[in-house]
């Protein structure tokens, strides 16, 4: 019902930047929830960042300060904004869609390495 395509994740120096997006094919209004998760290598999958149909956000302690979820209604496209990125930052960044309580949709993954 819903499909999600993450981009833009790469290669950074500890401190740089990278935005990350997820374009839906479904617009983001009519979703509960859209999130970012990430999975660094041998550990579980955590939540970086969620934000509500009415706009509410949500970030895990570790990012806060550095990272930011936006939408952008018109596009039906969620962004993440990373700044002062860190080595342990480096995972797969997965775009989800919470659809209903028992109802999730999942990107395929855009990696994000922070190495000098």
């Amino acid at each position: 019902q819903v499909q999600l395509v993450e981009s833009g994740g790469g290669l950074v120096q500890p401190g740089g930047s990278l935005r990350l997006s997820c374009a839906s094919s479904r617009s983001i209004f009519s979703i509960y929830a859209m999130g970012w998760y990430r999975e660094a290598h041998g550990k579980q999958r955590e939540l970086v960042a969620s934000i509500t149909s009415s706009g509410t956000t949500v970030y895990a302690d570790s990012v806060k300060g550095r990272f930011t979820i936006s939408r952008d209604s018109a596009k039906n496209t969620v962004h993440l904004q990373m700044n002062s990125l860190k080595p342990e930052d480096t995972a797969v960044y997965y775009c989800k869609a919470r659809t209903g309580i028992t109802t999730d949709y999942w990107g395929q993954g855009t990696q994000v390495t922070v190495s000098s």
